[in-house]
Parts: C-alpha cells; structure tokens; sequence
C-alpha cells in the first residue's frame, strides 16, 4: 500500500486538526489573544504552547458557562505553528520540531 492510499483512506493529524479548526475558530482566537497578554505583560523569548492551551481549557472549563469543548493535545503544534505564519516577528517563540507525519518527508521516505 502506498503512502498515497493510506492517506486517502484515513486524514492525517494535520487534516483532522484543520476540519476541528475550522468548526471551532474560537479556539485560535483564544490562542492569539493570550499568547499576545503572555508577550504584552512579560517579555518571553519562548512560550509553551501547552501553557497557552493549559489557559484555554481553564477559561472554557472554569470561567465561562456554556457547553464544554475539549482540544486534543494532538492539535497543540499546529496552533504554535499557525500563530508564528501569523505573526511572524514571533517566529521561535514557541519552540517546534518535525511532527512525526513531516518527518518521512524530509527523509525521503
């Protein structure tokens, strides 16, 4: 079976975190806006991006009333990943390696 077909048959993190994405844009916009009071408030030259996330669940758990959402910790790279292509005078601040689905792309497999 090639990669081509194993793609096909089932969508890969990445795809499963931009269709969750994209049905919950509230959630990045959670990310940006306390990811840019942790830089307002303190000078950070690396953030956690788990912090970030940590904070959103505490705010919609805790703070707010409503229905209870969960963000799966398979998603938290890519919204370190997407809010660094959106600021990038932030590229770095959160600190990223390969996911294990790019790593095969990079190493000729």
């Amino acid at each position: 079976m090639t990669s081509t077909m194993t793609s096909l048959s089932s969508p890969t993190k990445k795809e499963r975190w931009w269709a969750w994405h994209l049905e919950n844009p509230h959630v990045y916009h959670l990310f940006k806006r306390f990811t840019l009071e942790a830089l307002a408030k303190r000078r950070h030259k690396h953030l956690g991006a788990w912090l970030v996330v940590n904070r959103i669940r505490w705010e919609t758990s805790i703070e707010t009333t409503g229905e209870d959402f969960k963000i799966s910790n398979d998603f938290i790279a890519y919204y370190a990943r997407l809010f660094m292509a959106h600021y990038p005078e932030h590229t770095g601040l959160f600190r990223t390696k390969p996911l294990k689905e790019e790593r095969g792309q990079y190493e000729g497999h």
